[in-house]
């Protein structure tokens, strides 16, 4: 019985569909990682101390035991609500920037996650609010046909703006390179 040979996965794929195209042989590399602005914690956490400062007065001020036992519930379920909930959230909040696609990913319980290719998106636009100017945040939303992917409350807007249009063009000088397209040089240009 003759015997079998054992191939890759990746040596199966390319003997089926021939080598990926050279814009996938370089690596994709993560630029940088990003969340919401972390002025959106202030209110959890100011209203976390203003719980915690009522239970420390109130729980153990009652005349029952049974109500200082309440209270003392009532308090850390309202502690984990105000608190604890939107830091959770804010925490599952995050946009990864690669040389390839933005990946924004979001959710406590359902999560969502959307890729852009970077090579897919033809505009970058910041509106910032009164209060993201102060904080030095805005929003950043990509635009690609007809759709768009916003990312909210980004803190250091103008440098991930900036990011986001060298590594358009760097994708788009490659993709033209790749497919053949005619970029004339200066010796073509006659200069």
């Amino acid at each position: 019985m003759a015997q079998r040979r054992h191939l890759s996965v990746t040596a199966e794929v390319e003997s089926v569909l021939g080598p990926p195209p050279a814009q996938l042989s370089e690596p994709e590399v993560i630029v940088l990682r990003i969340r919401p602005h972390a002025r959106r914690l202030l209110l959890p956490i100011f209203a976390s101390c203003a719980v915690a400062a009522a239970a420390g007065f109130w729980v153990g001020a009652l005349p029952a035991d049974w109500m200082n036992v309440l209270a003392g519930v009532g308090a850390l379920v309202l502690a984990a609500v105000v608190g604890l909930l939107p830091l959770l959230s804010w925490l599952t909040q995050r946009t990864v920037i690669t040389s390839r696609r933005v990946i924004v990913r979001r959710g406590l319980f359902v999560r969502h996650r959307s890729e852009v290719q970077l090579s897919r998106v033809r505009e970058v636009r910041m509106r910032r609010k009164l209060l993201q100017r102060l904080w030095g945040a805005s929003d950043i939303a990509l635009m690609f046909g007809a759709e768009d992917v916003t990312l909210h409350d980004v803190p250091g807007a103008e440098v991930v703006a900036e990011a986001l249009h060298d590594l358009m063009e760097r994708n788009y000088a490659h993709a033209t390179r790749s497919q053949g397209f005619f970029s004339p040089t200066p010796q073509d240009l006659g200069s």
